[in-house]
């Protein structure tokens, strides 16, 4: 199965803590961009800026819980939900392709459902597992895109694959360094990073005999420790 590259990884990292942020003061998620402010920050993500695509990211938040709130009368938690949704929302910005015909909102949108979805069919499967090349939506053209063509949309250089195991280490590196046994544990499941499928606040809960409350503190306590660490870096 594959998970998250890592750059997405530290990506929804950083995502979590506006979503945690967001939920527990206020209930409310940023103001979506402007068409002007959304071509700024599109043309700075197309240069690699990290910074416009946390922007993007942050401010597009409102369309995951708005997406995710279609989903409340399934069994999953709406966190949860939103949490995948999330997902979605970042892949769906990193393959963005601005020259197509097609507004961000109306393709992210389209990707943080197929996350959602996508999960809830996988629950349903004995194991819980995702096919790279299973069909998992349409695009403006009626043509079937696959979890495959949404996570890599361009052929890496060697150059990014380097840069790429060079953050797996470091993300390992900062968990081995930063965080406890237990919180070590529960990122580990919840994002998939111990190999199997990423799991809910729920089905945690039940392996570990805690709440899932206090699942949910611990995680968003971890997340905190290695946004602190990373950005102690730069």
């Amino acid at each position: 199965m594959l998970v998250l590259s890592i750059s997405s990884f530290l990506a929804f990292l950083r995502s979590t803590i506006f979503v945690v942020g967001y939920i527990q003061s206020s209930n409310l998620f940023p103001e979506p961009l402007s068409a002007e402010e959304e071509k700024i920050y599109l043309e700075r993500l197309s240069t690699g800026d990290e910074e416009a695509r946390n922007v993007l990211i942050e401010r597009n938040l409102r369309l995951v819980a708005h997406i995710s709130k279609k989903y409340s009368t399934t069994n999953i938690e709406q966190d949860d939900l939103i949490s995948i949704g999330t997902i979605g929302l970042i892949k769906g910005i990193n393959s963005f392709n601005s020259s197509k015909n097609i507004r961000l909102a109306t393709y992210a949108a389209r990707c943080i459902e197929n996350e959602i979805l996508m999960f809830l069919r996988s629950n349903k499967k004995t194991k819980n597992e995702v096919y790279l090349n299973e069909p998992i939506g349409k695009d403006k053209d009626d043509n079937e895109i696959t979890l495959l063509e949404i996570l890599e949309t361009d052929e890496k250089s060697i150059e990014d694959k380097l840069d790429l195991k060079m953050k797996i280490k470091r993300l390992y590196e900062k968990m081995v360094d930063t965080l406890k046994d237990r919180e070590k544990f529960i990122i580990e499941m919840r994002f998939g990073l111990d190999g199997n499928a990423p799991k809910t606040q729920n089905e945690i809960s039940k392996i570990m005999g805690i709440s899932r409350s206090y699942v949910s503190r611990i995680e968003t306590k971890a997340i905190g420790k290695l946004e602190k660490a990373f950005k102690e870096d730069y």
